[in-house]
């Protein structure tokens, strides 16, 4: 006799409302992290506009995609027109050094050879025209987060070239918030590493006010430092699930390694003191130097904060959903501050969260685990589990609502916020801002829901 559990599992036979997002957005991030590249989504101008506004509403910076503007009759005959007449009207009006391409599931579904169309493309032009670089990027295939990566390693691909070795490390820091590069760059030239950062969208997707429109924001990877790539010393490449969700998908860092001989140090996102530690010991293998006084004592006055803290948060109950990689190394952190994770939630589909928690992160108690998994799936684990905090994107304020549990958020996208560009998660610095943010949300709920209504701890 079946048990309830796989019933229950087998009535599930469509995603709602799901926690992910689509895999060209991915790829338009990274475009967005390259000097002087404007990303051309190939599909409808539904799947552009779509993306934009999701940009736009979590970065609160102008952001363009183009689109080939598929029509019924390009969905039958092919898009090679319309992506021709796209890449001549993206030259004009922005004269860009690179034109990132994504494929969309229509584009994907009709069949076009892009290699070959692109390929034709350059034969039939002069030499003058931008950097072509394309990526399949349909989302039956995968997340966001497949975008993003696969992205990455194309434009590795595309670029990287053999030379002398230079000192350069390469840093592949995945999808992190602007705020994140910023506080990672700084980190790096404190401890005298040249670093290349693919993507390095840090202030293009968080620009100053300059009261006039830039068509290509200043800032981004340039093409002469990924073809750099290929003579570093190392990569660094935080995660551990990364595209994986093809076997035989490389990372930007394994293709590095495996082509370039360039060595690769795979770490957890440095969120929490055991993984921002690892961090820094990789710093200073590279660099042969000891940490800065700066950098330790930021970690003296992190524990500080867990030891004055723990009272609210030890024992206390907590949902994470978000990207893979991104719920490991949140996980990680809690598990160091005393909160127990009840449930891990993504809309990833690698097949790899359980293996890499339980093998990772090794977490004391049990915890449900579940990737591929829909806000009304977590909505539902929710009312049976009973937690004290959900940690995750504003995606899942519905459910905090519902139940009467706070939110904090964190993560991709924040659209009900502001300031989700500046948002820091990692290092002892982001770590230290994260533990005051779940502390006092823990505090607040208790404060609000109290008979008394205390003003003084």
């Amino acid at each position: 006799m079946e048990n309830e559990t796989n019933i229950k599992e087998k009535a599930f036979t469509s995603t709602r409302n799901a926690c992910k997002v689509c895999t060209p957005l991915g790829s338009s991030i990274v475009f967005k992290g390259i000097e002087g590249c404007v990303p051309l989504i190939h599909g409808s101008q539904g799947c552009a506009t779509y993306i934009r506004r999701y940009l736009i509403s979590h970065y609160k910076e102008p952001v363009d995609i183009a689109s080939t503007n598929f029509s019924e009759e390009t969905a039958i005959f092919g898009g090679e027109k319309n992506l021709f007449i796209a890449i001549e009207n993206v030259t004009k009006q922005y004269n860009p050094k690179i034109i990132g391409i994504a494929t969309t599931c229509l584009s994907e579904v009709i069949g076009d050879d892009m290699r070959k169309i692109i390929h034709r493309y350059k034969t039939e032009h002069d030499a003058s025209i931008p950097e072509l670089v394309f990526v399949n990027t349909p989302s039956f295939m995968g997340t966001h987060m497949n975008g993003f990566h696969d992205t990455v390693t194309s434009l590795v691909k595309s670029f990287a070239s053999i030379g002398e070795r230079t000192f350069s490390v390469n840093m592949f820091p995945g999808f992190l918030s602007p705020a994140d590069l910023h506080h990672l760059k700084e980190i790096l030239a404190e401890v005298s590493i040249h670093a290349i950062m693919t993507p390095d969208y840090s202030d293009i997707l968080d620009n100053e006010y300059t009261g006039e429109y830039e068509k290509l924001p200043k800032g981004g990877t340039t093409l002469t430092e990924l073809q750099q790539t290929g003579c570093s010393k190392a990569s660094i490449e935080f995660g551990y699930i990364l595209n994986k969700s093809n076997p035989q998908t490389e990372s930007a860092a394994e293709y590095l390694e495996t082509t370039f001989d360039v060595p690769r140090i795979n770490l957890n996102i440095p969120i929490g003191i055991k993984a921002t530690d690892a961090f820094f010991s990789a710093l200073e293998a590279l660099t042969s130097k000891k940490t800065p006084e700066k950098y330790t004592k930021q970690r003296g006055k992190l524990i500080d904060a867990y030891v004055d803290g723990h009272k609210y948060v030890f024992g206390k109950k907590a949902v994470v959903y978000g990207e893979e990689d991104f719920v490991v190394a949140m996980i990680a952190f809690l598990e160091e501050i005393g909160i127990e994770t009840v449930l891990c939630a993504s809309g990833g589909n690698s097949g790899l969260l359980r293996k890499t928690i339980l093998e990772k992160v090794k977490p004391k108690s049990d915890i449900q685990i579940h990737d591929n998994f829909d806000f009304e799936e977590i909505a539902e684990t929710c009312k049976e589990l009973k937690p004290d905090i959900l940690i995750g994107n504003s995606k899942g304020y519905y459910i905090a609502r519902e139940l009467g549990i706070p939110l904090a958020r964190v993560g991709f996208p924040i659209h009900d916020r502001l300031g989700g560009s500046r948002i820091k998660h990692i290092g002892y610095e982001g770590t230290q801002a994260l533990f005051d943010l779940i502390a006092n949300t823990l505090i607040q709920q208790m404060q609000d829901h109290s008979p008394v209504g205390y003003k003084y701890m």
